[in-house]
């Protein structure tokens, strides 16, 4: 039971993180320069008390793991612009979910049997078709589509990213609690560089660190969760707090526009989670 509490304790931390940089303000360069500063000083708090063993290579791997975390935090941000609130949230979830498994399954070769590949290429089409459904306009407004584009090709650039972050710490097997420091310095620096031409050192900057401890929070938890009840379970619960950022944007944000959008990305959102489910068994 303590390890589901701590897989959904990701799972709302994860889910509240675009929802909540939004309600703080500014934009995505002052939203992801505060999460960065947030979540170095968790990590300076953790590695205090766990005091971890930290070979070079770990500092070197946990450090470019965090650089590329700040790119795709950064144009996590920057999609809202085009995308909003609540569509973001599961088509950013969807998007990484297909790359992390991409290289699960052909480089890291998760999928061993028959059963696998079935149930990881039915929550792959699960994934696609709510990622689809959340990002349908109403109507034929030619600027909601030239938004969307523009926000799927930072999406893109925010999944690449993000996965690099996940797949270089797998790659060098790096134990999670000594790499949470290192990876904060990588956060911060990548922050400091890729923002430093718009100056966003202002008060939402300050505000937005409270982004970054909700999102170290969700972190820890999952990173708790592994030993308590694997990889399936609690990585699949981690996934499930999308429909919070999604819920967040429609009823809480005023980005709902009418009664068949909000079905259709909560719908989307239901199809993601039953993906990212099915992700986890394959994973057992």
């Amino acid at each position: 039971m303590t390890g589901i509490l701590l897989a959904l304790v990701a799972a709302v931390s994860w889910g509240s993180i675009v929802f909540v940089s939004n309600k703080l303000g500014g934009d995505e360069d002052s939203q992801t320069l505060g999460t960065t500063l947030g979540a170095l000083f968790f990590a300076i708090v953790v590695y205090l008390f766990k005091k971890p063993d930290m070979p070079n290579v770990v500092w070197a791997v946990g450090f470019i793991s965090g650089l590329f975390w700040s790119v795709g935090q950064k144009n996590q941000f920057g999609a809202v612009r085009y995308l909003g609130v609540a569509k973001t949230g599961p088509m950013s979830t969807g998007l990484q979910l297909i790359g992390t498994t991409f290289f699960g399954v052909f480089i890291f070769k998760e999928w061993q049997t028959t059963m696998s590949i079935i149930i990881g290429i039915s929550s792959l089409v699960c994934i696609i078709v709510g990622a689809v459904l959340t990002s349908l306009n109403q109507g034929d407004d030619k600027d909601q589509g030239k938004s969307l584009k523009k926000g799927l090709l930072v999406l893109l650039l925010s999944t690449a990213g993000f996965v690099g972050y996940v797949v270089l710490i797998r790659w060098f097997h790096i134990d999670g609690w000594a790499a949470i420091l290192p990876q904060a310095i990588g956060m911060v620096t990548g922050a400091f560089l890729i923002t430093l031409r718009h100056r966003p050192y202002n008060k939402y900057a300050v505000r937005n660190m409270l982004t970054g401890l909700i999102w170290s929070t969700g972190n820890l938890g999952l990173l708790l969760a592994l030993p308590l009840v694997g990889v399936a379970t609690s990585f699949s619960l981690s996934q499930t707090g999308i429909v919070i950022s999604t819920i967040g944007g429609l009823f809480f944000l005023n980005e709902r526009k009418s009664k068949k959008q909000v079905i259709m990305v909560l719908l989307g959102c239901l199809f993601i989670i039953a993906g990212g489910v099915l992700l986890g068994y394959t994973k057992r």
